[in-house]
């Protein structure tokens, strides 16, 4: 498992490459890759810039990484995230699971991204012609990760 919040730019594919790289009995890699959108809520956006909470993002990052390793047989599990000023069209988050079997990837890698936009402590703020705003939770993110309580 590797955890990485980051204000420098990642390349999506080499994030890909590397998660079958080292170990042949991977069978499959699901990878989830957000970008920065133009536009939110029907306003432009410019650009967004994400703050954190350093050390506590980490901690709440692997823990969930450390609970989606527990329900599903992971041979790599691995959440990358920036920070700081961001452009439409840059990656801001990459969440990749490789598994022996598809459906395990699958549904790791889905979990993390749905507990990581419900619980992870980022705050953006959006660059719009109309000036800066903070972008709250959505109740589709929160529904979205109730699926996966036990």
């Amino acid at each position: 498992m590797a955890i990485r919040v980051q204000s420098t730019p990642f390349d999506p594919g080499t994030e890909v490459n590397a998660m079958h790289a080292a170990n042949v009995g991977v069978g499959a890699v699901v990878s989830f890759v957000g970008y920065v959108r133009d536009f939110n809520d029907g306003l432009d956006v410019a650009g967004m810039f994400l703050e954190h909470y350093p050390g506590m993002t980490e901690k709440a990052l692997g823990k969930i990484a450390v609970e989606a390793e527990q329900r599903w047989p992971l041979l790599k599990l691995e959440v990358l995230h920036r920070i700081g000023a961001l452009e439409p069209g840059e990656p801001i988050v990459f969440v990749g699971a490789a598994s022996a079997h598809r459906q395990a990837a699958f549904d790791a890698c889905a979990f993390v991204m749905d507990y990581l936009k419900t619980r992870a402590p980022f705050w953006k703020k959006e660059n719009t012609r109309d000036g800066p705003r903070w972008v709250e939770g959505r109740d589709s993110d929160h529904a979205a990760a109730d699926r996966w309580k036990q």
